[in-house]
């Protein structure tokens, strides 16, 4: 009797496998040249085949300031961004304005701790940004 035994792979994404790599960004908001309190600002992987993975979330402080670090398991290098949702200067009109900033490869770091962060500096969020858009469900 012959048998056929047949391997199924499954996606490493699927079984959180891959190495570990973190980043870590501080940076201060402002609006109208004030502290943007309370802004949401989150770093992402960003995925090409699946949707984008949250690494870590926060909120600016009484200053503007924020400082997040996040890690996840990839076996391809990650590609870390932040995003940035607010509604400085904008009026009555619905939904947040998203502004993304891609962090640099430089910043990446093999394990759950970053070993450099990367500062960001100081963002005054009253100006219109090419590639901005708009989110409802951040």
């Amino acid at each position: 009797m012959l048998r056929v035994i047949l391997l199924l792979t499954i996606p490493t994404v699927v079984l959180g496998l891959g190495r570990t790599q973190s980043v870590g960004v501080r940076g201060q908001l402002i609006c109208e040249d004030k502290p943007a309190v309370g802004v949401k600002v989150k770093i992402y992987d960003e995925d090409k085949l699946s949707p984008d993975e949250l690494m870590a979330s926060g909120k600016t402080d009484s200053s503007g300031k924020f400082d997040l670090k996040g890690s996840a398991d990839e076996f391809t290098s990650i590609e870390p961004k932040i995003n940035i949702y607010h509604d400085c200067d904008d009026g009555i009109k619905p939904c947040q304005r998203k502004i993304t900033v891609y962090i640099p490869s430089q910043y990446i770091a093999s394990g759950s701790e970053p070993k450099k962060i990367f500062d960001f500096g100081t963002l005054q969020l009253a100006g219109k940004f090419s590639g901005e858009t708009r989110d409802c469900l951040n």
